[in-house]
């Protein structure tokens, strides 16, 4: 079975939430994996509700007044001791993960220093176990979803208003290659909460995917909007082709230069900067110019709507005057992002999927090199932990 999300109308933690639920989830599934933390009581309540005249349901989360702000340590802590099933606690780690360095990002400070003052509240805490529970117990082999709404305005955050979208949405979004516009509301439509599990679970982004359709559930948002109708959308059906849930290949752009007269030692930065403005990858190919000149061949791929920063980039850190450029066809595998501990430090793990099944997975080894820097050991020593607490959580193929 596979899945789509609609979210011309953003997406937040509850609405998420509120979707499986209304899509066939039962709410005993969300319960357990809520209670299973260990924290102040917890209670979700269901809500029929009409958006705009469409029938949705909405989950409150009901819980006690307390002043816990959790850092990002302690989220760890708690979600590892937590007796969760080993893939809900890998995702539930890959969520907070993603908002700690979104948020430390922000606020210009180390991930581990980040308070999650909105998101580690304890409804926030169910949001993300409940969301991550629920989608494990439908068994997805993928999961896309459409352009997402992200609002305009200012909302209130703790240090005062924010602007809408706010930096650790768009740095979430950003780093999942997700496709965004504003929107006709203008509010917050898309919270850090919500634009974390769309990056940690979402699987590919476009319209509804070649399906037969089996069930659709309406997740409501706390307001009835005058400009849309405030709800997530989640769509369940089969593949129209087995085991190809996506209609196309994807397209992308090839831009490439021969360089003869940078010095070598401005590459690396340079691959780097092409990666941060946007680039799907960048890579270099030695070759030999007229009068046997010693060359390279600086080739990047980027999708379309990144192309004209990486094409500046590319001007910028590079000595090269001009460009090629062709349009290419790009197929590629079903991916997301797990997480294993080693020694309480997060190490993200890549796993491909062909048809649902996993063929390949890979430790991110900057997260291998900045654990063995942090714990005093080899790097070698944190990869084969690494990977061994990746197969015992049954993620390598």
């Amino acid at each position: 079975m596979i899945g789509w999300l609609d979210c011309a109308a953003g997406a937040s933690g509850d609405m998420l939430l509120s979707a499986l639920v209304d899509a066939g989830v039962p709410l005993p599934v969300l319960e357990e994996a809520v209670d299973s933390l260990g924290v102040e009581p917890i209670r979700l309540r269901t809500e029929p509700v009409s958006r705009q005249g469409i029938g949705a349901l909405r989950i409150h989360v009901e819980t006690a007044e307390v002043g816990t702000a959790r850092t990002w340590p302690d989220v760890r802590a708690l979600l590892t001791a937590a007796p969760l099933p080993a893939p809900v606690r890998s995702r539930a780690l890959d969520v907070f993960a993603r908002l700690a360095r979104a948020e430390a990002a922000a606020h210009r400070v180390a991930p581990d220093r980040v308070h999650f003052h909105e998101v580690g509240a304890l409804d926030a805490l169910a949001d993300v176990v409940g969301v991550c529970a629920g989608l494990h117990h439908l068994g997805l082999t993928a999961l896309t979803a459409s352009q997402v709404t992200l609002g305009s305005g200012t909302a209130r955050g703790e240090h005062g208003p924010i602007p809408v979208p706010g930096p650790a949405v768009l740095a979430l979004l950003a780093e999942a290659g997700a496709p965004v516009h504003g929107g006709p509301a203008p509010f917050e439509m898309c919270t850090p909460t919500g634009a974390a599990l769309l990056a940690a679970h979402v699987t590919g982004w476009g319209g509804l995917p070649p399906m037969t359709v089996r069930t659709a559930g309406y997740g409501a948002g706390a307001r009835d909007l005058a400009e849309l109708p405030n709800v997530v959308r989640l769509v369940l059906g089969e593949p129209a082709v087995p085991g190809a849930p996506r209609a196309q290949p994807d397209a992308a752009l090839l831009l490439e230069a021969n360089v003869d007269d940078l010095d070598p030692r401005l590459w690396p930065p340079a691959l780097a900067a092409l990666l941060a403005a946007g680039a799907s990858d960048a890579w270099l190919s030695p070759i030999v110019m007229k009068k046997g000149r010693p060359a390279h061949t600086l080739h990047v791929l980027t999708r379309a709507e990144a192309a004209p920063g990486v094409r500046a980039a590319i001007f910028a850190h590079t000595s090269t005057i001009g460009l090629r450029e062709s349009t290419v066809t790009k197929h590629a595998l079903d991916r997301e992002i797990c997480q294993v501990e080693v020694e309480g430090r997060a190490i993200r793990v890549k796993i491909a999927r062909l048809a649902g099944r996993t063929v390949n997975a890979s430790i991110e080894y900057e997260d291998v090199a900045a654990a063995a820097i942090a714990l005093g050991v080899p790097a070698k020593v944190v990869l084969a932990r690494a990977t061994a607490a990746a197969e015992q959580a049954g993620l390598m193929p």
